[in-house]
């Protein structure tokens, strides 16, 4: 194929040389550029120059807290717990006490060979390395707990492995020298560090005392640097420790005759307090079954946590006719002495209300009679003259005297502010209809039904009943104690003053010794007391209510509540026995000797003051 001649050029043919015009700047352009470029680098170092000073200068506090916030974290310090003690005798002895406990728990996106983690974690703590192997592996989480409850010991193993995300945290933990010793009345801590039920729940902020706090830079494992200047500690207040009124001598005794009572009688539950008569300080309180609070883990029922001479609210029957009988002496409708015609049955709004068998029938009566054979018309009776002396109708009046005394006066239907959880307010029935629609029911409540109140409420009344007629607010505690030895004791607190008058509280304690020295006489020798102490009380047999309304015909509820002392009742004991099964009158035969125990403990010990 030919070449074109435009195409071909020989190797020895040259280029035309351009004009120098063409291929070189001029001097002068020449200049121009370089200042140019130079400018441009000057106009940029200058910029960056003043972002820097910006950055360095003016915005210094803002950046330097956006880098420490990857690094500062906060910490909260533990405050230690006050410790809880009792009285044993005049020594006080601790029945709560503290000790360092740990949680083992895992990151596992941290983790690169479960296996290894599995065996090395089993073989510090126990159990098989396959128990954790499904945990380690766990996903979409970054802290998981392994186990519970770990030893300082085995605390210190894990952290000297120094596996990555595999760490222990110091629980909150309680250790409790005396057992089970008053368990639900002390309640427990949580792993959390709150107090659950009990003491530790009323008291939590007491023996919590305050967290202090630590913010600290860490490093990149996210541990402290505590030499950092950016530390900030705040000091934590350590938890207020708390002596009890509890004796427990007292706690001890109690705790055995529940435990004994209940094995005779089959109690589904057995409650008891024992109260200073004159002070309201609580000497013992106790239920059974109980529970050891370092084994909650065992726990199958968890209404065993609850203090049910608190919590529980019941119909306590009889036992209230005392405070009828109280309350109608004190507005002077009756006297001490007074008999009346006593027709062995009621009509009140169509119902019927009838004594129990052994009464006597239709007969005279008297106000000491109502008592020692527990007859409900009596105590009716007693409610009709609050409406009308000598009267036999329950008018408004009378329910209105009468309602004021349970509400005002015994303080049933609230809280009796006594340092527990869950304490229940009880019920009593409101006095907002006319005489016709609550006739029956408070001539229910004049014999302790139709009506709801637990242990602690029906002693407390008692106690203001034959002290004098001081109501003293319930209190288990005497003495605060901060971590310098700083001490505030808790005096009695009066709620109330003239519960009843003097002259009143003094006849109602003859009127309840004679219902004691009745069963005496009657063949029950366990009431049978040294004639140097002052002993009086009442039974009760509470009907149970059901859910749906209506009363349980088959089962009931076996109440006491009374007095011990010497020249003045010195404590007041009540006991609710829910639902056992005895022949006979629960009261009788399930509550008072339950009572009958308490009382001889109580002077056998030597806790009683004879009469001079």
């Amino acid at each position: 194929m030919p070449i074109r001649p435009d195409t071909f050029r020989s190797a020895s043919s040259a280029p035309r040389p351009a004009a120098a015009s063409d291929t070189a700047d001029s001097p002068k352009q020449m200049r121009s550029r370089i200042w140019f470029w130079q400018a441009s680098l000057m106009a940029v170092l200058a910029i960056f120059g003043i972002r820097l000073f910006y950055v360095q200068v003016i915005q210094y506090d803002h950046f330097k807290k956006a880098a420490l916030g990857d690094q500062l974290k906060q910490y909260e310090i533990s405050a230690e717990r006050g410790v809880i003690k009792a009285y044993d005798g005049s020594k006080v002895v601790p029945i709560v006490l503290n000790q360092k406990l740990y949680t083992l728990f895992v990151d596992p996106s941290l983790v690169k060979h479960p296996d290894k983690y599995a065996s090395a974690v089993s073989s510090v703590v126990g159990g098989q390395p396959g128990d954790y192997l499904r945990l380690l592996q766990a996903k979409n989480t970054r802290y998981v707990i392994l186990k519970k409850q770990l030893t300082q010991a085995q605390s210190d193993k894990i952290r000297k492995l120094e596996y990555a995300g595999l760490g222990t945290e110091v629980v909150p933990s309680r250790t409790y020298p005396q057992g089970s010793l008053a368990a639900q009345v002390l309640g427990f801590v949580n792993d959390e560090g709150v107090g659950q039920y009990g003491l530790e729940q009323a008291l939590n902020k007491q023996l919590a005392g305050k967290a202090g706090m630590l913010k600290a830079i860490t490093d990149v494992r996210g541990v402290p640097l505590a030499a950092s200047q950016e530390n900030v500690q705040e000091a934590p207040v350590p938890g207020q420790d708390v002596i009890l009124s509890l004796d427990l001598g007292m706690q001890v005794q109690m705790e055995q005759i529940l435990s004994s009572q209940a094995a005779k009688t089959h109690s589904q539950l057995l409650s008891a307090v024992i109260m200073d008569a004159n002070t309201g300080k609580i000497k013992a309180m106790a239920n059974y079954p109980t529970y050891d609070p370092s084994k909650r883990a065992d726990i199958k029922d968890p209404a065993v946590l609850q203090n049910a001479a608190v919590t529980n609210a019941i119909e306590p029957g009889s036992i209230i006719k005392p405070l009828t009988t109280a309350a109608a002496l004190d507005q002077g409708v009756i006297s001490p002495n007074q008999s009346f015609y006593d027709p062995a049955k009621r009509q009140i709004n169509g119902f019927t209300i009838t004594n129990i068998e052994e009464d006597g029938g239709a007969r005279t009566q008297t106000v000491a009679s109502t008592l020692y054979l527990s007859l409900n018309t009596g105590v009716v009776w007693e409610l009709m003259q609050m409406s009308q002396m000598g009267g036999s109708n329950i008018t408004m009046k009378g329910i209105n005297a009468w309602h004021t005394y349970m509400t005002d006066h015994y303080q049933f239907g609230k809280e009796t502010g006594v340092e527990q959880g869950y304490e229940s307010a009880g019920l009593i029935p409101p006095a907002d209809a006319n005489a016709s629609a609550l006739a029956l029911t408070y001539a229910n409540t004049s014999f302790g039904q139709a009506m709801q109140v637990t242990a602690l409420q029906a002693v407390a009344a008692l106690a203001a009943t034959v002290n004098g007629g001081t109501y003293y607010q319930p209190s288990l505690v005497s003495e605060y104690v901060t971590q310098e030895g700083k001490s505030t004791k808790v005096a009695p607190k009066v709620v109330k003053n003239g519960v009843v008058s003097p002259k009143t509280s003094g006849q109602m304690i003859p009127l309840m010794e004679g219902v004691v020295a009745h069963y005496r006489d009657a063949g029950y020798s366990f009431m049978n007391f040294p004639a140097n102490y002052s002993v009086g009380g009442k039974t009760g047999t509470a009907q149970i209510a059901k859910p749906g309304g209506g009363y349980d015909e088959h089962n009931f509820n076996g109440t006491y509540m009374g007095f011990v002392g010497g020249d003045k009742p010195q404590y007041v004991i009540c006991v609710f026995n829910h639902k056992p099964q005895v022949a006979g009158y629960a009261g009788s035969n399930a509550g008072q000797p339950v009572f009958a125990d308490l009382a001889h403990a109580l002077i056998n010990g030597g806790y009683v003051t004879p009469k001079k």
